[in-house]
């Protein structure tokens, strides 16, 4: 096949309906996971620090529950669903914007489709018992990074990227621009005003996390300790022990949660 024809292929799953029941699979696994962890980092905050509060210990969680293997099964391969949607939306997806803003939104669904991905493969190792260790890869990731030449900067790079994605899932929350995913009628009336809470509340509470994860990431770089860095679970630990630190994560917690129904409403209501 040549690329050409790949690519009209591509298009022409990309304006298929069927892509929508795709996303609204994968959004709806997406959400089961945030809520897991809603009830993880909830958790968290009164004490239990015994399980991981990120997607990866929500996997864990689910899998723990009456017909926990069937459920992580159903999570990985909406997962995997999601990523595909967002894998066709980065190569050929967004043809209504201008350029610019066209290669910056497939640049981020490709992003997103390897983040699916990842939160798919952890599914799979812990429902196949490949994956026993809680161990957290990510200081490992700063320690190899931190061993390239300028690897302080590197980290530090890192960190200013993770706190970007940050600000923009708190500033996409507090202006409503997550409403541009759903149809319009999605937003209307009481039951939509309540969509429309969730999502504000959720995308901040996500990017609250978000920003730990670069000042972990920052605090990392400039001590030149990788395993200072840390994913989402090590920030909601840090951010714990400090004055009023269980409320903060409490809110956090109650964010994540928000989100997971948000991605309900967001499948029921897509626009793609």
């Amino acid at each position: 096949m040549s690329p050409r024809s790949a690519r009209s292929t591509a298009r022409a799953v990309d304006d298929h309906p069927a892509l929508d029941y795709v996303a609204r699979a994968g959004l709806v696994a997406f959400g089961i996971v945030h809520l897991m962890m809603g009830w993880l980092t909830l958790q968290l905050a009164f004490g239990d620090r015994e399980n991981k509060a990120d997607s990866t210990g929500a996997v864990r969680e689910l899998a723990q529950q009456p017909f926990g293997e069937p459920i992580v099964w159903a999570v990985g391969l909406g997962m995997v669903l999601l990523a595909v949607w967002q894998a066709i939306e980065a190569a050929v997806g967004h043809r209504q914007e201008d350029d610019p803003k066209r290669l910056r939104k497939r640049v981020t669904s490709l992003g997103k489709a390897v983040l699916y991905a990842v939160i798919a493969f952890s599914a799979f190792k812990v429902v196949t018992g490949s994956s026993s260790s809680k161990k957290d890869g990510t200081a490992s990731f700063s320690a190899k990074l931190m061993d390239l030449p300028l690897g302080q900067a590197l980290v530090g790079l890192v960190a200013l990227g993770i706190a970007a994605v940050g600000v923009y899932l708190i500033y996409k929350g507090l202006t409503e621009r997550f409403l541009k995913d759903i149809e319009a009628g999605g937003a209307s009336g009481r039951v939509g005003s309540a969509y429309v809470w969730l999502g504000k509340i959720g995308y901040v509470a996500k990017g609250a996390a978000v920003l730990g994860v670069a000042a972990l990431f920052g605090y990392a770089a400039i001590t030149h300790e990788p395993d200072k860095s840390g994913g989402i679970d090590e920030a909601l630990l840090t951010v714990l022990d400090q004055p009023f630190g269980p409320v903060v994560i409490a809110l956090v917690g109650a964010g994540f949660a928000a989100f997971g129904l948000f991605c309900f409403a967001w499948a029921r209501h897509i626009d793609r």
